[in-house]
């Protein structure tokens, strides 16, 4: 048996990797994936990128490429769980992702998986037995609690006997594969699906393993779950379904805000995915396309995400990355942000969003212009919390910006941001 303390020692950091839903939906293959974590470990790894997760329905042979299909056809085992379909992912053919997870481990990356709240609905209506539950599917089914907008599975009854037994089972063969991630859906939509999260952490500590627990997608979370959120996992979703658009990166500041002051190592708020570089490649929202963020818009985001310590999940297919996206991924001052020791929005007026982060020795000042055109401002650093500080460094520049009177001057462009180290 594991720990909770060893998943949250697992997480000290934001975690920060590729996931495969922005560019390829639920249709990505083993060949996409390690095409993903060869380019990660060549040219990302050394600045901290180290996880490569398979998004939803790997186990569907023939998965919708712009949609569900309407009936889910899962490869299972005899007892009920999923299986990698083999003509998708030819490693598998003997029903395990350990060949797969096995090479990223090799490249010295870590391995994760999707997984849907719940039971398969065929193996319901198969009725298969459940290990070690001396039950079968059909009993610890709640027909009454599926998932809204995916075909593949009933909710659990876990007042039934053996229900924990499903979960049970299904962890410690992920944790034979080699597994170290599980991004686990459909439990942060009102309601809140807090029996079904507390159950799949407690399978993960009796794995052996120390597996980080992602919870999605967490439209209108609220922080009144904030204990439970931390005490069952590593990391949660403070959003729905984040694309590549200005308006959605610009409702993040809101949310971002607050939440930021109550993430700590081992337990994050996840500000969703990077829409960045190629994607739409078979995804289920839009058209196979470059991120349509601009350059500065990215900047803005990488600046937020970083500053408010969320989670860094690339979701674009890496190996196509424009030159100035993977820039930004690998700016190493920049990505340090993410260790920092406490953050906060200090100034909203209008368009203009200022955040502070202590970095112990230094402060951090991001400044956000949210405005249609390019600005000319003034930030006293006394309104920053950093009155005293007398040396300012563009952290995407590398340039020194000159502190006078007690405040920078700095042109920020439209959709764009600053990030100054302050000492």
């Amino acid at each position: 048996m594991t720990t909770n303390s060893a998943r949250k020692r697992a997480a000290q950091l934001p975690p920060m990797g590729w996931n495969s839903w922005d560019c390829f939906g639920g249709s990505v293959t083993e060949d996409e994936v390690v095409a993903n974590a060869e380019f990660m470990a060549a040219h990302l790894k050394a600045y901290g990128w180290d996880t490569i997760v398979v998004d939803i329905q790997w186990y569907e042979p023939n998965p919708g490429e712009h949609r569900y299909n309407d009936v889910a056809d899962p490869v299972l085992d005899a007892w009920g769980r999923q299986l990698p379909a083999p003509n998708r992912f030819p490693s598998a053919k003997d029903g395990s992702f350990k060949p797969l997870a096995d090479r990223v481990h090799a490249l010295g990356l870590k391995f994760g998986v999707h997984m849907m709240r719940g039971i398969p609905k065929k193996a319901v209506e198969l009725d298969l037995p459940v290990l070690g539950g001396d039950t079968t599917a059909s009993r610890i089914a709640d027909r009454g609690n599926a998932c809204t907008w995916n075909p593949d599975n009933f909710g659990i009854d876990h007042a039934a006997p053996g229900a924990q037994a499903y979960y049970d089972s299904q962890v410690a063969q992920f944790a034979e594969w080699g597994v170290d991630f599980v991004k686990l859906d459909d439990v942060l939509h009102p309601p809140t699906q807090a029996v079904e999260i507390a159950a799949y952490s407690e399978a993960i500590d009796r794995c052996g393993r120390p597996i980080v627990l992602s919870l999605s997608p967490g439209k209108a979370l609220s922080l009144a779950h904030l204990d439970e959120l931390r005490r069952y996992s590593e990391m949660w979703r403070i959003s729905d379904d984040l694309w590549d658009d200005w308006y959605g990166l610009k409702e993040m500041f809101q949310r971002a805000a607050r939440w930021a002051p109550h993430q700590e190592p081992g337990s994050w708020g996840d500000a969703d995915m990077l829409p960045l570089g190629h994607v739409g490649i078979r995804a289920h929202v839009g058209e196979d396309r470059l991120s349509r963020l601009t350059i500065e818009e990215q900047r803005t985001m990488l600046t937020l995400w970083c500053v408010m310590r969320s989670p860094l999940m690339f979701g674009g297919h890496l190996p196509d990355t424009p030159a100035d996206t993977l820039e930004l991924l690998q700016n190493a001052e920049v990505l340090a942000l993410l260790g920092n020791q406490g953050s906060r929005e200090v100034v909203r007026d209008h368009s203009l969003v200022v955040w502070q982060a202590d970095l112990g020795d230094a402060d951090a000042c991001a400044v956000f212009w949210l405005g249609d055109e390019p600005a000319d401002l003034e930030v006293h650093l006394a309104d920053v919390g950093s009155a005293g500080r007398t040396s300012a460094r563009d952290l995407w520049e590398g340039a020194e910006v000159p502190v006078k009177d007690g405040a920078v001057r700095l042109q920020v462009p439209a959709h764009g941001a600053k990030l100054l180290r302050l000492e």
